[in-house]
């Protein structure tokens, strides 16, 4: 456990955070002496992987020759949006 007041974990955050990665340290941040924080590894969580797979059933088919990222033509557009 490293023990560490405030003024000097302003100029040696760097140096604490790669003792809390590296090697899992516990670093406690003091004030007038009295301990008010702790700097400390986070817990590792296990990760879900999915293994989802599309229903082919659901993929669209669209209209042979449409392309969809094709801007409208001018008669295409709604009346009132022309």
């Amino acid at each position: 456990m490293i023990t560490v007041n405030m003024h000097e974990a302003k100029s040696r955050l760097s140096q604490l955070v790669k003792a809390v990665e590296d090697s899992g340290e516990l670093v406690v941040l003091c004030r007038d002496g009295k301990e008010v924080a702790e700097l400390r590894p986070r817990a590792r969580r296990n990760r879900v992987v999915r293994t989802l797979t599309p229903d082919p059933a659901l993929k669209p088919i669209l209209a042979p020759g449409y392309d969809p990222t094709e801007p409208l033509s001018a008669e295409e557009w709604p009346a009132e949006l022309r």
